[in-house]
């Protein structure tokens, strides 16, 4: 008999959906207020997760979700390597 190990479930910011951590991109604030993409997911700070789709990308930069989850203003770099990271994997 197979014992089924608990898939961690995180809801994405952009679009609402609860998806597994592994179908999820985390992007986080330090205590000194840096943004940064969190491609492991084990970064120190204040998080906030965005599915791997450019659709759930652009939600996100039109209606300002990850800034209004991490309180700081999110630069536009961070939302074009979330991108690059997507395309990056979808290659592999």
């Amino acid at each position: 008999m197979a014992i089924n190990k608990k898939v961690p479930l995180r809801k994405c910011v952009a679009t609402g959906e609860m998806l597994s951590k592994k179908e999820m991109i985390r992007v986080v604030r330090s205590k000194e207020g840096e943004v940064s993409v969190d491609v492991s997911g084990k970064k120190p700070g204040r998080g906030a997760y965005v599915s791997k789709s450019e659709k759930a990308i652009e939600i996100a930069r039109k209606k300002n979700v990850l800034g209004h989850q991490l309180d700081v203003k999110i630069p536009e770099e961070i939302y074009d390597e979330l991108i690059l990271v997507i395309r990056r994997e979808s290659i592999i």
